[in-house]
């Protein structure tokens, strides 16, 4: 047993006579200059792996991701304005297009409108060489209507006075007859 004296003189007061701890050897003051040499040395490892290997990697991954977005939205700015070039190209396109359909219709209505008022004066002029036959051919259907009621009415006339018992000279009975005809 004389290495117990030995452990409990090194130990001091954080270990007990069998070799176990005291309470929480963290809170030992006997050990603290201990814990904070390995802390520091930890601290220090820790630094320079975080500083020379994954804080570089971790930047240049942040770096590509910035040029990536930064690219990204160069290019997004830059089919922006094509879209809008593209849309007031169509949208000229468009108004050239219904401007020529305007044209293309009204050329159109021109050209039936034209074929229509040469029909319209064809038409026309059938109508009035018809008319003007229809006209002539009533004329001499009233002039032989005319002669025919003036023949009748001579006719009847004479007819009657002869039936009535009376002489009648052809002269006066004409001459009645273009006298009532006359109005």
């Amino acid at each position: 047993m004389a290495t117990e004296p030995i452990l409990e003189e090194a130990a001091g007061q954080c270990v007990n006579a069998h070799g176990g701890a005291i309470g929480m050897p963290q809170l030992c003051a006997e050990w603290i200059p201990n814990q904070v040499f390995w802390l520091v040395v930890t601290l220090v490892v820790m630094f320079l792996i975080l500083s020379r290997i994954a804080l570089p990697r971790i930047g240049a991954i942040l770096a590509e991701r910035k040029g990536t977005i930064t690219n990204d939205l160069a290019a997004a700015e830059e089919l922006k304005h094509k879209a809008v070039a593209a849309e007031k190209a169509f949208n000229d396109a468009l108004a050239t297009a219904r401007t020529e359909a305007g044209k293309i219709v009204a050329a159109a209505k021109a050209d039936i409108q034209k074929d229509l008022d040469a029909a319209t004066a064809r038409a026309d002029a059938e109508i009035a060489v018809k008319t003007a036959e229809s006209e002539k051919r009533l004329a001499e259907i009233r002039a032989g209507t005319m002669d025919a009621v003036e023949a009748v009415a001579r006719d009847t006339a004479g007819a009657l006075v002869a039936a009535l018992g009376g002489s009648a000279d052809q002269a006066v009975v004409d001459a009645a007859v273009a006298n009532r005809l006359k109005g």
